[in-house]
């Protein structure tokens, strides 16, 4: 036999009030369930990158805007500029952003390759982008040291996926750096002289290869070392036509010589790196006319020219700056850059540099990110040699 159970009836004192579905936080909420799926190496403050920098996970992106496109980072290079950004010696700010519920944070990363993952509708018609491209970066600091960002469609370039992954993560720093200085400053025709410090940097590399490539010879100088020899015939196999160290510019007939291997073609074009005395001493090979480019200061000593190089040579000086460069061009002219270095590359003129690849795996919480990461700064710090690119992966 059933029984009846009398329930209580639930009085109110005052109407219910369902409120309605569009007065409620949606944004806010739709953040917060979204499911952290991906990762940054960020940054709030300046200093040590190996004492600042830090992972946070924050949420899937939602779709793009019209004139955006969601990209997946495939590797990211750790340049020297980088680091310097970091610390707060470099003379860009980058923007704060908000990564969930993180605010107020600097994202890593100049330079990148990403594949497209959604394209908006504008950028698709726009630009020819779909998912599955490959892209770098054509803004400067995009944050590349994450593992999705949405970037804006008139920011991205594409290059094929034939160069491969390496050459596409450092495409668009050191061998645009290299290029546009061999070309924009002088004429150069082949058989014409070059002359260059820190010619085992990155930059240092690209520009014997490229020039090479474009029959130029070069006169390369180095610091000196317990293997020189080695890397003397590391420089020479990738093209390089002579090669010397600092110590051999104080030796009287070290500098006849290398005047002897130049012969009458005195060089019209110094690229410098390193500045300081060193610098100093070699303007005496160059011939008259000639132009100084400094890019870097790795002595962290002044550059110091005698006056007699400007009123009796002719010399000129200046500076260049990559990202200047890309700042003052339009995008036509970016991708223009970028398929004449794809095009050395397919060539085979331009190899990849010495690397390493480090991945930040999905797997792993983010303070243990945060200890590979700046384990991995340390490493950067203390000058491992070869370039270190990230693969910052999803959060699983």
């Amino acid at each position: 036999m059933l029984r009846t159970v009398n329930s209580p009836v639930l009085r109110l004192s005052r109407p219910f009030h369902i409120p309605r579905v569009s007065s409620l936080p949606t944004r806010k909420l739709a953040t917060t369930l979204r499911r952290l799926a991906n990762r940054a190496v960020v940054y709030s403050s300046n200093g040590e990158p190996s004492s600042v920098l830090s992972t946070i996970s924050y949420p899937d992106l939602p779709p793009p805007p019209p004139d955006g496109v969601n990209v997946e980072f495939l590797l990211s290079p750790i340049n020297p500029a980088d680091r310097n950004l970091v610390q707060g010696v470099y003379p860009v700010k980058k923007q704060t952003e908000t990564l969930g519920h993180s605010s107020g944070v600097y994202v890593g990363g100049n330079e990148g390759l990403a594949i497209v993952k959604s394209v908006g509708e504008e950028a698709q018609q726009q630009f020819g982008l779909k998912e599955g491209d490959w892209v770098v970066m054509g803004k400067q600091q995009a944050g590349t040291w994450s593992s999705e960002r949405c970037v804006g469609a008139q920011d991205v370039i594409k290059v094929p996926k034939d160069i491969g992954e390496v050459h596409g993560a450092t495409i668009t720093v050191n061998p645009p750096t290299a290029y546009n200085m061999l070309r924009d400053f002088v004429n150069l025709k082949e058989g014409d002289w070059v002359l260059q410090n820190g010619a085992n940097s990155a930059v240092g590399e690209a520009v014997i290869q490229i020039a090479a490539h474009r029959g130029l010879r070069t006169i390369n100088f180095v610091r000196n070392r317990t293997d020189i020899d080695g890397l003397k015939q590391h420089l020479q196999s990738l093209g390089g036509t002579h090669v010397f160290t600092y110590d051999d510019l104080s030796d009287k007939s070290t500098i006849n010589h290398i005047k002897s291997l130049i012969g009458g073609s005195d060089p019209k074009l110094l690229l410098n790196c390193v500045s300081g005395k060193d610098t100093t001493s070699m303007l005496r090979l160059l011939g008259a006319d000639a132009t100084l480019v400094s890019y870097g200061a790795m002595s962290k000593q002044p550059l110091s020219v005698p006056t007699s190089y400007f009123i009796f040579k002719n010399l000129k000086t200046c500076g260049f700056w990559q990202s200047r460069w890309y700042n003052e061009h339009s995008r036509e002219e970016r991708e223009a850059l970028m398929n004449a270095i794809v095009d050395i590359i397919r060539a085979g003129k331009l190899r990849e540099p010495e690397h390493e690849t480090v991945t930040i795996p999905g797997s792993t919480s983010d303070e243990e990110a945060t200890q590979l990461v700046r384990e991995t700064m340390r490493k950067v710090e203390d000058g491992a040699g070869r370039k270190v690119l990230l693969r910052v992966e999803n959060v699983e």
